[in-house]
């Protein structure tokens, strides 16, 4: 009987995503290249369900039960006779997903939906070999994949629309919030929106207008604080669309339209000021905490999505006339 949730790699977003699948209900096989591998990611799983737990995004009974559901394997043939849906969250890399999509292609009845966690690579692409594209799509889920509710669902070239509508269902069961994405472009959808504010914060930095730290803070006490329930597109009719255009055409001609990426970013990454893991690169993290930062992210997201879920609850947010 085909009732397993599949995920092939139990990394990072792999594990994450087991767990999501498995506070739903679903019975899971968390798989990678050696036992130890999969073992690994299914403890990282524990402590997902832990964090949730301990946050009150989950009761503890739920945890315990999703704990039982997940088994791992180091084996994709015999993890694929029970699998319902696939989700794959192998590297980044292009031929090793190809040749992953395409041994499940083989594996699996045409039926059962195969999934790509990619962040950037194009479903069409990895698709290529399979025999049945029209069952295969992206599930890109945010990181961290067991806090973060939104997952862009993007369909191929030749993905089957009704094969990503009910992928997007059996996502809404999870407690995510899918988006569809219906055509094949890089950085999907909210990484290109994502980046077109990471090119004007640059941009910013490299003029001498702020600093990164204060470009950071008029993002995070600024928009983002309502941006959980207050998107762009809602702003600008909330604010009349005649003020909108204004703006645009006042503000538009200074900002930045390079389509390739600033020169003060190539030349922090010759300096050899690469990120955190370097000590330094927008910011000097000799003397700052990447983990106290990203504790401080996840407690911010974690009271984001109880408000959410609460507003959700009370018929207050989505609702469509």
């Amino acid at each position: 009987m085909r009732e397993s949730i599949v995920i092939v790699g139990s990394g990072m977003m792999g594990s994450g995503i087991g767990a999501m699948a498995a506070l739903a209900g679903n019975p899971v096989i968390l798989v990678d290249v050696s036992a130890e591998r999969a073992r690994q990611g299914f403890e990282r799983a524990l402590s997902c369900m832990a964090l949730r737990r301990d946050n009150g995004l989950n009761t503890a009974e739920e945890a315990e039960a999703a704990s039982a559901r997940i088994t791992v394997s180091a084996d994709v043939e015999e993890a694929a006779r029970s699998a319902r849906m696939v989700v794959e969250a192998i590297a980044e890399d292009l031929g090793a997903k190809q040749e992953m999509f395409a041994r499940l292609d083989r594996l699996l009845p045409e039926t059962v939906p195969i999934c790509s966690n990619t962040s950037g690579l194009q479903i069409t692409r990895i698709a290529e070999r399979c025999r049945h594209p029209e069952r295969t799509l992206t599930t890109h889920f945010w990181l961290p994949a067991h806090l973060v509710p939104l997952v862009e669902v993007v369909m191929g070239e030749k993905t089957d629309e009704a094969v990503a509508l009910d992928v997007m269902a059996e996502l809404k069961k999870w407690k995510k919030s899918p988006v569809l994405v219906r055509r094949d472009l890089p950085g999907q959808l909210a990484n290109r929106i994502f980046q077109a504010i990471i090119r004007e914060s640059i941009a910013i930095v490299a003029s001498g207008l702020a600093s990164a730290e204060d470009v950071d803070t008029a993002i995070s006490c600024g928009m983002a604080m309502r941006f959980p329930e207050w998107g762009p597109l809602k702003h600008l009719d909330a604010i009349g669309l005649p003020l909108g255009l204004a703006v645009q055409d006042s503000v538009l001609p200074s900002i930045s339209g390079e389509t390739q990426a600033n020169d003060y970013l190539r030349r922090l990454i010759e300096e050899g000021h690469t990120g955190a893991a370097a000590g330094r690169g927008f910011y000097d993290w000799h003397s700052r905490s990447i983990e106290r930062d990203m504790a401080k992210r996840d407690a911010f997201i974690i009271e984001a999505v109880k408000v959410t879920s609460r507003l959700d609850a009370d018929g207050q947010r989505g609702e469509t006339p």
